[in-house]
């Protein structure tokens, strides 16, 4: 555990080695420059620098440490800190869903269909005893064990060593094939292998189905064939609330791996929702999202694990915690309302091969939450070139615009839009909002057709 808390230091470097090891087909758009200006070619449009700076906002610099246990026989240590700033109240709001409601969003519809094998939904209850509420929702919550490698660099070189680490999932739909479980991207990164285990104790070996590192999701797919009759019956669909209606003050209830020990229950309460929270992601981008704040506790093993209202439906996926010797309480999950369509694009559909890969047509650089204040221009991708003949330019995209929202995705990074992008075939129409920097940077909405990436690289 020495390793997870800072120990008092508030400038202790985070620890970086393994902790976003995977590595997956990446659709490249461009790259990103977190501290790129772009103004900063001594045109006089630049804007007077405010003061205070990225980090007055809260006035001091947290560490955040991913709740991702790492596991070595009886040793317990996280997979690192990272030292970033965090936002008050004035982040901004959590992205409203899409259309689904409440109540279409707890029946968990899988593309596939029906199931001949289907596992009975969680019943609510709007009992406040938190014992009830965990006996009915510990068969839709799973421990994830990751067994990958990791990178050490040593006097004779770099060298890999086995690592095995603990986090959790939360069972979200069931086919007739599979059953789904939502967790974060951080449980799966690197791994070589993972395993899943039931509230019955019976281990199962799971796939990554997808993942998407720029909101640190991720599912996990499990083959319904491979899991044992006794399991299977007992196994249930967690019911998804509405993260939106949640209320500051109402009961929060928190089930996970915690310490990769087994399956723990803890308790408090909502204590803040839209706080803006930045921590890396496995490839060492700045990653901002913004999460639900809950006092409950949060430990190592508990990412990927639900966060519960006293009805007993998820309303976020624990994602992270805030370790400072000054602070106690305050973990944080990614909200429901906000996951789910992502949750679902991941389970409905599969990464585009090489030879399918689309490609917008645009080098982007980010506009991060920093930038956008300085120079009054709206947070997401700028676009510093556009390639002749591709979607982008046909679609009318210029130089200096800004991408906001992307195939009805808010679009914070390049890496974001290479998330949506990497489940789009060439040939796909999306909706693209641009913020126009010849109107003021004022949004329209256009209609990109997607190329082939090969075709349009060459």
């Amino acid at each position: 555990m020495s390793d997870f808390y800072n120990n008092g230091s508030k400038d202790n470097e985070p620890e970086k080695n393994g902790t976003y090891s995977y590595k997956k087909e990446e659709i490249n758009q461009g790259e990103s420059y977190y501290q790129w200006s772009p103004y900063d070619d001594g045109r006089n449009n630049k804007k007077q620098k405010k003061s205070g700076g990225f980090g007055a906002k809260l006035g001091k610099t947290a560490a955040i440490a991913l709740v991702f246990g790492l596991v070595a026989g009886v040793t317990f240590q996280s997979v690192g800190l990272a030292t970033q700033k965090f936002f008050g109240n004035d982040a901004a709001a959590v992205e409203e869903t899409k259309s689904s409601s409440s109540s279409s969003k707890s029946s968990n519809k899988v593309a596939s269909g029906t199931t001949s094998k289907t596992a009975s939904a969680v019943s609510t209850t709007a009992s406040t005893d938190v014992s009830s509420i965990a006996e009915n929702v510990l068969p839709a919550i799973v421990q994830v064990t990751n067994v990958g490698l990791k990178e050490y660099m040593t006097f004779f070189g770099t060298v890999q060593q086995e690592s095995t680490s603990a986090g959790s999932g939360i069972i979200v739909a069931q086919d007739e094939d599979y059953i789904y479980i939502a967790t974060n991207n951080h449980v799966v990164s690197g791994a070589e292998t993972l395993t899943i285990t039931f509230n019955d104790g019976e281990a199962v070996e799971g796939t990554i189905k997808g993942t998407d590192s720029s909101c640190d999701l991720a599912v996990v797919s499990v083959e319904i064939s491979d899991i044992p009759e006794d399991t299977l019956s007992a196994i249930k669909v967690a019911t998804l609330g509405d993260s939106d209606a949640t209320m500051i003050g109402e009961t929060a209830i928190v089930i996970g791996n915690a310490m990769g020990y087994g399956t723990s229950v803890t308790t408090g309460i909502i204590s803040a929702k839209d706080r803006e929270v930045s921590i890396p992601d496995e490839d060492g981008n700045i990653v901002t999202n913004t999460l639900l704040q809950t006092d409950a506790a949060v430990n190592p093993g508990n990412s990927g694990g639900a966060l519960l209202n006293v009805d007993g439906e998820v309303i976020g996926i624990v994602s992270a915690k805030l370790s400072d010797t000054t602070v106690e309480g305050m973990g944080y999950a990614i909200p429901i309302s906000y996951a789910w369509d992502i949750i679902e694009q991941m389970v409905d559909n599969d990464v585009v091969s090489e030879l399918e890969a689309s490609y917008l047509g645009i080098a982007g650089r980010d506009i991060t939450s920093e930038m956008s204040e300085q120079y009054d221009i709206p947070v997401g991708v700028y676009v510093a070139q556009v390639v002749a003949g591709s979607g982008a330019e046909e679609a009318g995209i210029e130089t200096e615009d800004v991408i906001t929202s992307f195939n009805g995705r808010k679009v914070t990074s390049v890496n974001t839009l290479n998330n949506i992008m990497q489940y789009l075939p060439a040939g796909s129409e999306v909706e693209v909002v641009v913020a126009k920097a010849s109107n003021d940077y004022k949004e329209e909405t256009v209609t990109v057709t997607l190329t082939h990436k090969i075709e349009s690289v060459q």
